[in-house]
C-alpha cells in the first residue's frame, strides 16, 4: 500500500503516518498549505518523504492508495471528498468534519465512489490498553457492558496553538473534536449501532481572552445497549508529565475495567495501565504486547474492500453524534 498526506496542521498526522508505515505502507509524498507549526517535527520524523508542489500531484497519482488528512478541521471534508473522487481511500484525523452538511456530502461521496472514509479515533486505535480491554470484553471478562465513562482532559498550550484552534467555525468545537473519541469508545464497547444524545454542554469557563474557545464539555448518551458519560476539557495542570490523564471506565454486569491510558499518578510509571475487577480477578493487567491492530486491518481493508478496521457506518455515526452533541450544547 502506498500512502500520501495532505495537510499536516495537527500533530496526530505523526502517529497516523508512522503506524501505517509500521505495518508496511510506503509513505510516498506529502503536501500541506503554508508552513504550519508542525512542519519541523514532521520533517524530522519523515526526512526521506518528498514534499510535492501541489495536492494535485498526490490526487493525480494512480499509485497512491490512501491519503492521510490532518489539515484544519473545517477543511477536512473537502479534502477527503477530493481524494475519494480521485479514487483514493482516506484516513482523516478527528474530527473527520465539522458540520452535518459536510457529513452529508461525505456520505454521498462514499456512496458514489465506493471508497473508504475512515477517522483515526486515536484514543482507541493508538492505545494498547484499549486493545487489551477489547480482548477482555470480547472474552466475557466483565459480562455485558452497560456503561462507559470516558474522561478526556487535555493541556491547552495556548501559546503554541495556531490561530484556527481558537476559531469555533474552523475548529468545530470541543465536543465535535475531542468528544468524538469518547463517543467512539461508547459505541464500540456497548456494541451500539445507534444512540441518542440526552445531555450536552460546552462552555468557556476560564479563558475569556479566547472568547470562541470551549474549555469544558460533557455529554450523556444512551442506546438500547447501554449508557455513556463523556467529560472533556483543556485543564491539564502543568505538573502532569504528559498532555492529559485520559481515562476510560467500562462497567459490565459482572465486573469493570478501568484504563488509565497515559499516566497513573502515584502508581507505576509508564502508560497503558489497566485494572480488571470481576468475580475471580482484582488485578492490574499488562498491555505491553497488546498492539495496535487498527492499522494492519485498515491496510487489509484497502486491498480487499473490507471493513475489518472500523465499519463505515460506525465512522459516520460517531461523527454525527459528536456534531449533534455540539449543536445541542450551543442551543442550535
Amino acid at each position: 500500500m502506498r500512502i500520501a498526506a495532505i495537510g499536516i496542521d495537527h500533530r496526530h498526522v505523526f502517529g497516523m503516518a508512522a503506524n501505517l508505515t509500521d505495518v508496511g505502507a510506503t509513505f510516498a509524498a506529502w503536501w500541506t498549505d503554508g508552513e504550519p507549526g508542525t512542519l519541523d517535527g514532521f520533517v524530522e520524523r519523515f526526512p526521506d518523504v518528498p514534499r510535492v508542489a501541489t495536492r494535485a500531484v498526490i490526487l493525480d497519482d494512480p499509485e497512491i492508495d490512501l491519503v492521510v488528512i490532518a489539515c484544519v478541521p473545517e477543511d477536512r471534508a473537502d479534502v477527503a471528498i477530493a481524494a475519494m473522487e480521485a479514487g483514493k481511500d482516506v484516513l482523516v484525523d478527528k474530527p473527520g468534519c465539522t458540520t452535518l452538511e459536510q457529513l452529508s456530502r461525505i456520505r454521498a461521496c462514499v456512496e458514489r465512489t465506493a471508497r473508504t472514509w475512515s477517522v483515526d479515533f486515536s484514543e482507541r486505535f493508538e492505545v494498547p490498553a484499549v486493545t487489551r480491554a477489547a480482548e477482555l470484553v470480547q472474552a466475557g471478562a466483565i459480562g455485558r457492558v452497560v456503561q462507559t465513562c470516558g474522561l478526556g482532559p487535555h493541556r491547552l498550550n495556548a501559546a503554541s496553538r495556531p490561530a484556527w484552534f481558537f476559531e469555533r467555525a474552523r475548529h468545530g468545537g470541543i465536543l465535535t473534536d475531542i468528544g468524538s473519541h469518547q463517543i467512539d469508545q461508547f459505541l464500540y464497547f456497548t456494541g451500539s449501532t445507534d444512540a441518542e444524545i440526552t445531555r450536552a454542554a460546552a462552555r468557556n469557563v476560564a479563558h475569556p481572552e479566547y472568547p470562541q474557545l470551549q474549555d469544558f464539555g460533557e455529554i450523556a448518551l444512551e442506546s438500547e445497549h447501554g449508557f455513556g458519560y463523556v467529560r472533556v476539557d483543556w485543564f491539564t495542570p502543568d505538573a502532569l508529565p504528559n498532555w492529559g490523564d485520559g481515562r476510560l471506565t467500562i462497567l459490565g454486569t459482572e465486573g469493570y475495567i478501568e484504563l488509565r491510558k497515559y499516566v497513573d499518578v502515584g502508581g507505576p510509571d509508564g502508560t497503558d495501565h489497566l485494572v480488571l475487577v470481576n468475580a475471580d480477578r482484582c488485578e492490574r493487567v499488562q498491555c505491553v504486547d497488546a498492539g495496535l491492530p487498527f492499522f494492519a486491518r485498515l491496510a487489509s481493508d484497502v486491498a480487499t474492500r473490507g471493513e475489518s478496521a472500523m465499519p463505515q457506518a460506525h465512522a459516520f455515526l460517531t461523527t454525527e453524534l459528536a456534531i449533534r452533541a455540539q449543536a445541542m450544547a450551543e442551543g442550535a
